[in-house]
Order: C-alpha cells, then sequence, then structure tokens
C-alpha cells in the first residue's frame, strides 16, 4: 500500500466494519481533491452516510461511549482526545466534512516518509504543501511544521501546552524519565538537579578530557596513513564520541577507539528500533509475547539489558562511594586535580540530591545516547563536507595553525577558532541532530500564520512533527540553503516577507562572551540544532566544545579524500543523520606539519635567546 490515501481508506473501512455500517458506496463523479484511486484504478467515495440512516446513527453514537470521552484541556491525553481527531480526519478525507485545523493533508507515496531518510520524506511534501500541513497514516495523523514562527510558538511562547507525546511514548523503555522523554514537572525536577553539573570549571576540565581522547583517534589515524589504509570515519567518530562520553559523565573507559564497542552497536541499533516504531501505524510491540516471534524485537530487548547492566554497574560502584557535598563546594573543586571529574560523581555527591537509582540510570542513559550520537553526526558531515571544499580546508587549516600550533586545542584556543566552530554550526544547520522535534498539544492552541498563510488550529491530542531539517534547507529563512558556506553565520538576513520573523541577526551571539556558537535567539528560531525554548538540550555547549576540538585536532595534523565518489555515502537516520554506507575516507599527514612545527619551535627557541 504506497499510496497515502489507500493506507487511511483501510483503516477507514476498519472503524466503519467496527461500527456496524456500510459507508462505502459505488463510485460516482467526484471533485478531484476527493477521489482516491484504488489498486484497480477505479475511483472510490466515501459518501459519509448518505442514505443510510442506520449506518449514520451508529457511527454518530459509537462516538459518544464512554471509552471515547475527551479529556480536560492541560491534563494529560486520553483515548477520546486520540479518536476524535482520527474521527474527524476520516470525515474530512473521505467525506466532506470542513478540516479541524485548516491544514492540507499530504498526498503521495508512504515510500517516501517510510524507511532510512523520513526527513527527506517530509522535505519533499514540504516544498509541495508548504510550512504547515498534515500527515496521516493508519490511525496516527501529524501537523508538520517547516516554519521558525511556528516553531517559536510551539517551542518557546506556549510550550506549557505541549509535551513530548509520542516521543515519550517511543523512548520511555530506553530513558524512562530522563530528561528528553520526562513530563514537565519531572523535567523541571531532573533540570534543576543536572543543569549545575555543566558548570564553567567542569566544561574548562572536559575541554582537556576532550584532547585527550582524540589524541588516541590521532595514533590510529597516523597508522592509517603510513599504510594508507582507507578508514571509515563515521565509526571512528561514534567511538571517541563514547569514549568521552564514557569519561565525562561515569569516569569509564570504554576504550572504543582502539576495540570494538558492543555498546556503539547496541546505541545504534536502539534508536533505529525507535525510528522505526515511530512509522508503525499500531503498537505491535507491546502485544504480549510478540518478541518471541520478532527478531527485531528480541534484538532490542538484548541490547537494552546491554545496556541498563552496564550503567546500573557504574552507579552502584559511584553511590557506594558518595560524599555528600554542598553544590558551591562542588563547583568550586578543582576539577584538574580530582580522580573522578564525571558527571555521575557530582550527581551522586551533590548535597540535596536525592535520586532513585532508577531516575539515575533513565539520565545516564539519556546523555549515553544522546550525548555520543549527536557528536558522531556532526563531526562525520563536517568532514564530508569540508572534504568537498578544499578551498575552505586550507582556511580552517591556516586558522588552526595560527591558533594552536603544535598543540592541542585549549579552552583558550577554542574562542580563537571562529571558522572551525562555523563550520560545525553550518554542519548542524545542513545535517541537524535530530531532525525531527516531536510534540503533542496538550490543549487547543492556534499556530501563527508565519510562511504556512493560514493560522492553523491546534486540536488538543494532536501530534506535531517540527521539521527542522526543513527549517533550515529553507531558502525564505537560509540563502542557497543548500550550499555549505559556514560563513553565511557572519552576515544578517532578513526575508521582509516573512510575517513576525526577526531575521539572523550574528550580533546577538558574537557580542555576547558566553557565546561561542550561533543559536536560536540570533536565527529568531530558523536555527536549531539543539532545539529551543524550556526544553532545549542541556548539553549543547558540551556537544559543540567537543566537537570543535576533535575536528581541529585532527585537520591540524591530517587531511581526507573520499574513497569513491561523494554520492557513494548516502543517507539514513537514527534518532541522528547518519550515512548509510559510512564515511570511507583516505587520510594522509599534512605535507607541511613536520617543517611548520620544526620551524614554530626554531622560532620559540630564538625568542628564548
Amino acid at each position: 500500500m504506497k499510496s497515502l490515501r489507500e493506507f487511511q481508506i483501510i483503516c477507514g473501512i476498519l472503524v466503519a466494519l467496527y461500527s456496524g455500517t456500510n459507508a462505502f458506496h459505488s463510485p460516482s463523479r467526484l471533485p478531484h481533491h476527493q477521489q482516491v484511486k484504488s489498486s484497480s484504478g477505479h475511483a472510490l467515495r466515501m459518501e459519509v452516510f448518505e442514505g443510510n440512516p442506520i449506518g449514520k446513527f451508529a457511527w454518530s453514537n459509537m462516538w459518544k461511549l464512554p471509552i471515547f470521552a475527551r479529556g480536560e484541556q492541560g491534563t494529560p491525553i486520553k483515548l477520546g482526545d486520540s479518536a476524535y481527531i482520527l474521527r474527524k480526519n476520516i470525515e474530512q478525507i473521505y467525506g466532506d466534512e470542513a478540516s479541524i485545523d485548516g491544514a492540507q493533508v499530504a498526498t503521495g507515496s508512504l515510500d517516501e516518509t517510510m524507511g532510512d531518510t523520513m526527513h527527506l520524506g517530509l522535505h519533499t511534501f514540504f516544498q509541495k504543501f508548504g510550512g504547515v500541513f498534515k500527515l496521516c497514516f493508519g490511525p496516527k495523523s501529524f501537523l508538520v511544521v517547516s516554519d521558525p514562527v511556528v516553531a517559536r510558538s510551539v517551542l518557546r511562547d506556549n510550550s506549557k501546552k505541549y509535551d513530548k507525546g509520542m516521543l515519550a511514548e517511543l523512548l520511555f523503555p530506553i530513558m524512562g524519565k530522563g530528561l528528553i522523554p520526562a513530563d514537565q514537572e519531572t523535567w523541571k525536577v531532573r533540570r534543576r538537579a543536572i543543569v549545575p553539573g555543566f558548570h564553567q570549571k567542569w566544561l574548562d576540565r572536559m575541554v582537556s578530557l576532550y584532547a585527550e581522547c582524540t589524541q588516541v583517534l590521532l595514533d590510529k589515524l597516523e597508522a592509517h596513513a603510513t599504510n594508507k589504509e582507507v578508514i571509515a570515519m563515521e565509526t571512528e567518530f561514534c567511538s571517541v564520541s563514547l569514549d568521552i562520553i564514557g569519561k565525562a559523565v561515569f569516569n569509564y573507559d570504554f576504550g572504543s577507539v582502539t576495540k570494538e564497542s558492543p555498546v556503539i552497536k547496541a546505541v545504534y541499533s536502539t534508536l533505529q528500533e525507535v525510528e522505526h516504531r515511530s512509522q508503525m501505524p499500531l503498537p505491535y510491540w507491546e502485544i504480549p509475547g510478540a518478541s518471541l516471534f520478532v527478531p527485531r524485537l528480541r534484538r532490542f530487548n538484548e541490547n537494552l539489558k546491554l545496556l541498563n547492566d552496564i550503567l546500573d554497574e557504574l552507579i552502584e560502584k559511584a553511590m557506594a562511594t558518595s560524599h555528600k557535598t554542598d553544590l558551591e563546594e562542588l563547583q568550586n573543586k578543582n576539577y584538574d586535580a580530582v580522580q573522578d571529574p564525571s558527571l555521575l560523581r557530582f550527581l551522586v555527591d551533590m548535597r540535596g540530591e536525592s535520586s532513585t537509582c532508577k531516575q539515575l540510570r533513565d539520565d545516564l542513559m539519556t546523555m549515553l545516547i544522546a550525548g555520543h550520537e549527536t557528536t558522531a553526526a556532526v563531526l562525520t558531515w563536517a568532514l564530508f563536507e569540508l572534504a568537498q571544499n578544499p578551498e575552505l580546508v586550507q582556511k580552517v587549516q591556516a586558522e588552526i595553525d595560527e591558533v594552536c600550533g603544535d598543540r592541542m586545542p585549549t579552552w583558550a584556543d577554542i574562542k580563537e577558532l571562529k571558522l572551525v566552530r562555523l563550520c560545525l554550526a553550518e554542519s548542524l544547520r545542513m545535517y541537524p541532530e535530530p531532525p525531527l522535534l516531536i510534540r503533542r498539544a496538550l490543549e487547543d492552541d492556534k499556530f501563527p500564520a508565519g510562511t504556512a498563510g493560514f493560522e492553523a488550529n491546534v486540536v488538543r491530542g494532536q501530534d506535531l512533527f517540527i521539521s527542522v531539517y526543513n527549517i533550515h534547507r529553507n531558502p525564505d529563512f537560509w540563502p542557497n540553503p543548500d550550499k555549505y558556506d559556514p560563513e553565511r553565520f557572519l552576515r544578517p538576513f532578513k526575508n521582509p516577507n516573512v510575517k513576525d520573523w526577526a531575521g539572523y541577526d550574528p550580533e546577538i551571539y558574537t557580542s555576547n562572551p558566553s557565546l561561542l556558537y550561533p543559536n536560536e535567539v540570533a536565527s529568531d528560531f530558523a536555527f536549531l540544532p539543539f532545539g529551543g525554548g524550556a526544553r532545549k538540550c542541556v548539553g549543547d555547549q558540551f556537544a559543540f566544545l567537543e566537537a570543535t576540538v576533535c575536528l581541529a585536532a585532527i585537520l591540524r595534523r591530517y587531511e581526507f579524500d573520499f574513497d569513491g565518489s561523494p554520492d557513494d555515502v548516502g543517507m539514513a537516520t537514527g534518532a541522528t543523520i547518519h550515512t548509510k554506507n559510512n564515511l570511507k575516507m583516505h587520510v594522509r599527514k599534512r605535507t607541511n606539519i613536520d617543517q611548520m612545527q620544526e620551524s614554530r619551535h626554531s622560532n620559540q627557541s630564538e625568542v628564548l635567546v
């Protein structure tokens, strides 16, 4: 069933049969937008119980059953809220009822949204249906938002009207009530506990930790360069990112750069399962005993057990040696001198923090998965784009040479590596991680018009996809959006044709010493690499700093060429945008690196004399 409408009509038939009606009649003449083509090419029509009073009575009264009662505004979503939206969508698509939201229903092929690149399918629909449209498949429907004005309304201005919805449901088996899927009350409590751990002294220590872990990768690249071997850089970036998360968050050395890690495979496989479930019309995995018959469910459970066992062991060890300390004292520690500077140690030692092992595991699982996935992805796509822009690489390497010389980047260096930072920001613009944000309306709302040209009504219980990928690739907000142009972030841009969008103003972040990277504020929500509003990712600076150190360190010493064509790399998604076939590269040592370092040492000696 490739047609979205064919998929929808099956659900309409099932609902009609369940309610004891005969809603479908023989083909008749209809306006084009009301026609659906069957596999035999005949036009079908759902005349909503026209001439069928029994069916009409059954259909209308079925929804009055107590099970379909709708919940109060602002309260958790009930079955009746979802059923109401399903009913209205069926009546809109197959009948003559007006849309409850005013949005166009996307029509096309399910192949465009199912599979490895759902975000690309949504981009195709966006080009056809605009900034806000409705996507229906099976009993599910989503309002797809590809507009920063609307995104700002949902993520910041009216954020209390929305929760994580389907995302929380999908992630609950993995992350429980961790920061990403948590309900609003749990999130407030956990954020207050976790955010103090990302303080400046800790981040200063983390920069040196990034360098230590990256050095292991540099040693591996040296061997490949010497032996002229092809290396899979996405795999290596995943490995070094996992090692950094291991030490920074758990004080644990996964050692995945030097040996194969089952953790990386488990994480990636788990995220693929989450995306697979997001595309399924019915939650078959909730059927008791389903894992006995579905191999992918067995693999999911095995991978989840592996990750939970590792985290439980690390948490138990940390809690066994807990030493309760006031927050101010923890934040003023000399982190260069402590043996365990991990975030886990901070959380178990912080006075007043009384998390259970289960809550800690949920929090740390979130950091383990989201932390290393995002950084690995941004590094992969940065190298992918830079390898196609040799002149830009030369400019980047000239900056690194001037700032870092022959040492690993420091905190002070990061502030001066402006072009390196912009390369990473541009990679996140073109390949946002994640490409979709998911929300569900807890109460009725109305979208601002933005580029959509109309104010969509949002019904309580409605699921939303905020397509960050579409926003980042929209020429209304980013000129030449498919061109890799890091220096675009130095140029202000406004579009007077977009109502209520303030434009992009680099002064907003460049004038603030504490902001090193472009963000959603400077772009008025046209740049959302880590979300925006209250639920913005707490680890954004951690990830950006880590990626800056790693990218600068490898480009300081090495140059890369594709093993084959850039087209061979392909694209796929788990929760983040991955390559389809890995990023296989030839690595070689920069031809002038040794001479440059010798010259620098010589100049330093002359100064000393």
